[in-house]
């Protein structure tokens, strides 16, 4: 079992996540390059940027590391119900 998962390009160390947000983000600013993405908040006031299945993703990785599984499930887990 490992402690990060990846977003984007990047690997997150699991226990640095403070939040992830349900809604995608939305600003209305002509230059923003994070509309339609999921914010996943960091330690420190940093952020990740993740598309639905990264956000899905990282989800089941914390609920799977904090209920001590190995294996991630087949199909992610729908998170919005």
């Amino acid at each position: 079992m490992s402690v990060f998962c990846k977003v984007d390009d990047k690997h997150v160390p699991l226990y640095r996540i403070m939040w992830i947000s349900a809604l995608p983000h939305f600003c209305g600013d002509e230059d923003c390059q994070c509309e339609g993405k999921y914010e996943i908040r960091l330690e420190q006031g940093e952020s990740v940027w993740a598309n639905a299945e990264e956000r899905d993703g990282t989800l089941t990785a914390i609920a799977n590391w904090q209920t001590g599984l190995d294996a991630a499930p087949d199909e992610p887990e729908d998170w919005d119900e």
